[in-house]
């Protein structure tokens, strides 16, 4: 009966929460406009002026330090590409270190929507020997919408959706805050709340273990559900060297919650508390006009 219960409280959330997104996208807009653009947060933009057609791209990498599974108490360093499209001469607005790949189609100033994407790393079992037994789960592409709204210059919320392909087939979401503070015009500082939720099937290819796992890898049988996954904290350091180049710095803890924290993956060889560290360099350049 308590499996039930969590199931219908994971199925709620993920639907309160896509409604949250279309609430924001048809009652936002026309409020937003009355609110300040979130220009004061913004990084500076040390390019020189471009005709209005042209975009400016960013390029870039992060290296972090991140657990080698989720729920695992190992770390791994892994690669992460960046890239950000915007138009020409406008300032390069916040990003956060948990945000997916996404671009605003509706653009009022204070209330951007538009899709994301974001990649969730599979596992192999022949990666770690915690893992022996319990078989490979595939990586996942997690594309859905987004929608952000700068309730004041220096605060940013922000919500994604994302619907899984690949190693889950489940709907996850992220919820997040972000206050700002421009340090000088070069550097910026923030740090914010982050929640996240997900259905059973976003949940159980990493937390749950079937019969047959059981056997092999000598962890006892689990259902895991959906619901809340896990809350946490996140902070960045985003510095502008000068007319093309930046780097930053941030950190990002979320403490597994639900059926994930107590799976027996995590109890017995892992554990809830889940670190990201990382430091990344970026490139942004003139283009011609997408469209």
């Amino acid at each position: 009966m308590k499996r039930v219960q969590v199931g219908s409280v994971a199925a709620t959330a993920v639907k309160l929460t896509f409604a949250a997104v279309v609430t924001l996208a048809a009652s936002l807009p026309a409020a937003a406009a009355d609110m300040p653009a979130p220009a004061a947060t913004a990084r500076t933009s040390y390019l020189t002026s471009a005709p209005a057609s042209e975009w400016t791209v960013t390029i870039g990498i992060e290296g972090r330090v991140l657990p080698k599974f989720e729920g695992a108490s190992a770390s791994m360093l892994r690669p992460f590409p960046i890239l950000r499209v915007r138009k020409a001469n406008e300032p390069d607005q916040f990003r956060s270190a948990r945000d997916g790949l996404s671009f605003a189609i509706v653009d009022a100033g204070a209330f951007k929507l538009g899709p994301v994407a974001k990649l969730r790393f599979g596992r192999k079992e022949s990666d770690d020997n915690n893992l022996r037994g319990l078989g490979d789960v595939n990586w996942t592409l997690e594309a859905g919408a987004f929608a952000e709204l700068w309730p004041s210059d220096w605060l940013r919320t922000r919500v994604e959706v994302r619907q899984g392909f690949g190693g889950h087939h489940g709907v996850v979401a992220d919820l997040m805050l972000d206050g700002i503070y421009k340090a000088t015009p070069q550097l910026t500082l923030s740090a914010g709340p982050r929640l996240t939720v997900g259905t059973a099937a976003s949940t159980s290819p990493y937390f749950s273990i079937t019969a047959a796992q059981a056997a092999l890898s000598g962890l006892p049988v689990y259902d895991a559900r959906g619901g809340v996954r896990s809350y946490g904290a996140g902070t960045q350091a985003t510095y502008a060297f000068n007319r093309q180049w930046s780097g930053e710095v941030f950190l990002e803890y979320e403490r597994l919650a639900g059926d994930a924290a107590n799976s027996p993956l995590v109890v017995q060889r892992g554990s809830r508390d889940q670190l990201q560290v990382g430091m990344g360099v970026t490139y942004s350049f003139n283009m011609p006009g997408l469209w």
